[in-house]
């Protein structure tokens, strides 16, 4: 079953075509991108657009952070509180891993 406004939807992109609305659009007569998973691709691209990154990527961001203020901080209660926190961020990757 076509749906209600089609010719009118018809109408309005042959007269956009007409007027050069799709002209020098971003990446016009290249192939498109490749989709691994076709039914989530537009959460993926916003996901990725707006920076998100796989819990384990970020895990391994913050520990690596963690451990480089570590390296500077002298100061031993900064310096257990990183530890712990190292340790926390630690098991929470390894439990991301398996999922």
């Amino acid at each position: 079953m076509d749906h209600p406004l089609i010719d009118l939807i018809n109408a309005r992109i042959a007269a956009a075509e007409r007027d050069g609305a799709f002209d020098k659009l971003e990446g016009a007569g290249q192939p498109l991108p490749t989709c691994d998973d076709p039914e989530n691709a537009v959460m993926t691209r916003i996901l990725k657009e707006n920076g998100a990154v796989p819990e384990v990527v970020a895990l391994i961001r913050e520990l690596a952070e963690l451990r480089a203020r570590l390296r500077d901080t002298h100061d031993r209660t900064a310096r257990a509180g990183l530890i712990r926190e190292i340790a926390l961020r630690d098991t929470r990757l390894e439990i991301a891993k398996r999922r």
